[in-house]
């Protein structure tokens, strides 16, 4: 790859992640490249103040529904579908999908970590595993496999508990599909209507 077509690379990539303050200074990296001598400029161009651009493997969801609360990592309900939500907002694919949620704050209570935090990491690039490997070395309540393993199966079987719940609830449901009676827990509505919303046939 050509001094040239790298900054122009890295100005492409800064349109998207970083603002217009990287924006310029990608654009004098342009500037630069273009009258130097390709001898000089890959030591002169980069200057060891700019940050490496970190790419996010972000799900576009606009497209797809993030993954079901039943997806485990680490033995976590409802931790991949969180950092789905996550990534995909750190590029502005999140649809109508929330981080954060009152669901994931379940998550985020029980592990004892910050989802500001989280973002952070999430914006570093790292993967599920390295995210894991963060989560066990940041929570606050170091729980035991035990205790996540009992959470996360209370979790898949919560149904509403309030009346304002049941009422949001029944909203989705009969939105959804009145007629399924099989429909019972957070995660049975949720599920559904993930898969109603991108089109399938409930």
């Amino acid at each position: 790859m050509s001094n040239v077509t790298a900054a122009i690379h890295v100005y492409a990539k800064a349109r998207l992640s970083y603002g217009k303050r990287l924006i310029c200074t990608a654009s004098k990296l342009v500037h630069i490249a273009t009258r130097r001598s390709p001898a000089t400029t890959p030591d002169r161009c980069f200057q060891p103040n700019i940050k490496p651009i970190m790419a996010i493997n972000a799900p576009d969801l606009t497209k797809q529904p993030p993954r079901s609360h039943r997806v485990r990592l680490g033995g976590y309900v409802s931790l991949p579908r969180m950092l789905d939500k996550g990534r995909a907002t750190l590029v502005g694919k999140n649809g109508e999908y929330h981080y954060a949620c009152p669901l994931d704050q379940r998550f985020l209570d029980f592990a004892g970590i910050d989802p500001e935090a989280l973002k952070k990491e999430l914006a570093a690039g790292k993967g599920d595993g390295e995210i894991l490997e963060w989560i066990q070395a940041n929570a606050k309540h170091k729980r035991t496999d035990a205790e996540i393993v009992a959470w996360s199966e209370w979790s898949e079987k919560r149904a509403p508990s309030d009346v304002e719940g049941r009422e949001y609830f029944h909203s989705i449901h009969a939105k959804v599909a009145p007629k399924r009676a099989d429909i019972a827990t957070w995660f049975d509505v949720l599920d559904l209507d993930d898969y109603a919303s991108f089109g399938g046939k409930v």
